[in-house]
C-alpha cells in the first residue's frame, strides 16, 4: 500500500535531518552519484530510510587513518 511507502521513505529535507548533511550536499551527490540511493517518483525525490542507514553504516570507521574517513 501507498501509505507504506510513504512512511518508509523521506524526501530531501527528511533525508538531510536523517544524516546530518546539507539539502544542497545531497543535491550534489545525486547528481555525481556519490551519494546515497534515491528513488525518482515523477519529479519528486524520495530516499528510502533504510538505504539512509545503509549509506551511514557502509561509512563507518575506527581511525581518521582509514580509507574513506575523510
Amino acid at each position: 500500500p501507498q501509505g507504506e511507502l510513504s512512511a518508509m521513505t523521506v524526501d530531501t529535507d527528511g533525508a538531510s535531518r536523517h544524516i546530518g548533511l546539507a539539502t544542497s550536499t545531497l543535491e550534489k551527490m545525486r547528481v555525481t552519484g556519490t551519494g546515497p540511493s534515491f528513488v525518482k517518483l515523477g519529479r519528486a525525490v524520495r530516499y528510502r530510510i533504510a538505504d539512509l542507514d545503509r549509506y551511514l553504516a557502509e561509512r563507518v570507521v575506527n581511525s581518521t587513518s582509514e580509507k574513506g574517513a575523510e
